[in-house]
C-alpha cells in the first residue's frame, strides 16, 4: 500500500530536502518502518524510546489525528496522505 508522507522542514535533512516522500505499509507503524528503511534515522525523530509517538509530534492519516484513531495501528490505505507535524508551542 503506497502512501505519501508529508515531511516537516525540521526532518527534511533525512529525506534529502524532500517535503513529500512515498512509503509502503498497511498501518502507520509499517509506514514508519518503511520510511526509516529509505530515510534512516527519521523514525527515531517521530517515535520515542518506548516506540510510541513523541509527545510533541502530531501525525495525521488523511485529516485525522492518529491519537484519536488507533495510534500506530491506524490503517493507511493506498493513496492516503500521512502528515508528520511537529507541535508548536508559544504565546504572549
Amino acid at each position: 500500500m503506497s502512501v505519501s508522507v508529508r515531511i516537516p522542514t525540521i526532518l527534511r535533512t533525512y529525506t534529502g530536502g524532500a517535503s513529500e516522500v512515498s512509503a509502503e505499509g498497511e498501518t502507520l507503524a509499517a509506514v514508519l518502518d518503511d520510511l526509516d528503511v529509505n530515510h534512516p534515522g527519521i523514525k527515531a525523530r517521530v517515535l520515542d524510546e518506548s516506540g510510541q509517538l513523541r509527545r510533541f509530534v502530531n501525525v495525521y492519516v488523511g485529516n485525522d489525528d492518529v491519537r484519536f484513531l488507533d495510534n500506530l495501528d491506524t490503517p493507511t490505505p493506498a493513496g492516503t496522505q500521512v502528515s508528520v507535524i511537529p507541535a508548536v508551542a508559544g504565546g504572549a
